[in-house]
């Protein structure tokens, strides 16, 4: 897939789906750099304000995470636990604050997820690291 400057999709949505295809298909593993902004606006032909956008796209699907000095890098996919609802829970998704991001110490992109039991107590979990299953009847 090459970027089309004359496409009506923009340039920058053009390149996030191309490194989006690349971790999908596993080119671009776990962990792997996904490039600099100089590398992939050469590499491309685009300038650094579209990969900056592209790499901002990428992030806050979770899909990677940019860190100094190791720059832009596939996310690791974290391993899950289960977590097993009450009778009678309920679940509900949402984006973090940034307070919640950074006490739970969570990557732009993931979700928490609010677990709310009958008796009004309320769970706040990392949605990438939790796998919700309800118990055997």
């Amino acid at each position: 897939m090459t970027i089309d400057p004359y496409s009506h999709t923009p340039v920058y949505v053009q390149l996030a789906d191309l490194i989006r295809e690349r971790i999908e298909s596993g080119s671009l593993p776990a962990g792997a750099p996904v490039g600099t902004e100089l590398q992939l606006s050469q590499e491309h032909g685009i300038g650094r304000d579209a990969v900056r956008m592209a790499i901002s796209l990428l992030r806050s699907e979770g899909l990677v995470t940019t860190t100094r000095p190791m720059g832009t890098r596939v996310r690791e996919t974290p391993t899950r636990r289960q977590v097993e609802l009450a009778p009678g829970a309920t679940v509900v998704a949402r984006m973090p604050s940034g307070k919640e991001r950074r006490a739970m110490q969570l990557d732009e992109g993931v979700p928490i997820l609010e677990v709310r039991n009958p008796g009004g107590a309320v769970e706040v979990l990392p949605g990438d690291e939790v796998e919700l299953i309800r118990p055997e009847a």
